[in-house]
């Protein structure tokens, strides 16, 4: 019993991972992947940057922590609409794996995505502008859970019943510019009024940008590991939401 289950589990995750081999091969640098979660969030925060004084090392922190929001969530809002439209994704659920498989192998696609996009900001901040991180297996773990979460939550935009990506981003951009305001990214958690911070408390961002600066510069305003743990529940709150969703389309015949 023990050895089937582990065999239907390789199984589920190989499936997954060819789900996720297939879309980086196919979609990654189609223009709407390019525009929605490449450009977008280093445009973002350069408009945000301009005539601040904000150090380097920090501006390293928020603008990793913007570009795993926006480039994991932009993944599946833009591959979907793409696949239903040329009736790929019809074929996805008519094989032999279950939702939740595929919708796992969407959420590493856009999590891939997003570390990929993640590490040239990362990269030009420790080589050129000579960032050094505090602690670089929290960078990385803080990396990794915040990129699944946020391509999880984008899997909840996704399941829109529509073939327009503009039709998905919009919502989207609805819902995450004003999580993106009311986070830690342009005000610091510590300089907010008590109220601006519990609003800051309802975006997943604020866990992630926490995170980075703890990782980065090495103190945050939460604990670390409330922003480890946080991020962890995330990634399943929204993929619980996300499967609901998406199994309702199926059944409409969406």
């Amino acid at each position: 019993m023990k050895d089937t289950w582990m065999q239907r589990l390789r199984d589920e995750l190989g499936q997954a991972l060819t789900v996720a081999v297939k879309d980086v091969r196919v979609y990654y640098l189609t223009p709407p992947m390019i525009m929605f979660g490449l450009l977008l969030p280093f445009f973002l925060f350069f408009s945000f940057s301009i005539k601040r004084e904000v150090d380097a090392a920090e501006g390293l922190a928020r603008l990793l922590a913007m570009t795993t929001f926006f480039t994991a969530s932009s993944a599946g809002p833009v591959i979907i609409p793409m696949e239903r439209r040329t009736g790929t994704y019809d074929r996805l659920l008519a094989a032999p794996m279950s939702l939740a498989t595929l919708l796992w192998g969407k959420t590493l696609v856009g999590a891939f995505f997003a570390m990929v996009t993640a590490l040239v900001p990362l990269l030009v901040g420790v080589l050129w502008l000579r960032v050094a991180v505090a602690d670089v297996g929290l960078l990385l773990a803080g990396m990794v859970l915040a990129c699944l979460a946020f391509s999880a939550f984008g899997l909840v935009f996704a399941s829109i019943p529509s073939q327009s990506v503009g039709n998905i981003m919009m919502p989207s951009t609805l819902i995450r510019w004003p999580l993106l305001f009311i986070s830690g990214i342009f005000i610091p958690l510590a300089e907010m009024a008590p109220w601006a911070r519990l609003l800051a408390y309802l975006s997943p961002l604020t866990y992630a940008q926490d995170l980075m600066n703890h990782a980065v510069l090495g103190s945050g305003y939460l604990n670390r590991w409330l922003d480890l743990a946080l991020l962890t529940l995330l990634l399943f709150l929204f993929l619980l939401p996300a499967a609901r969703l998406h199994q309702r389309s199926r059944v409409l015949g969406y």
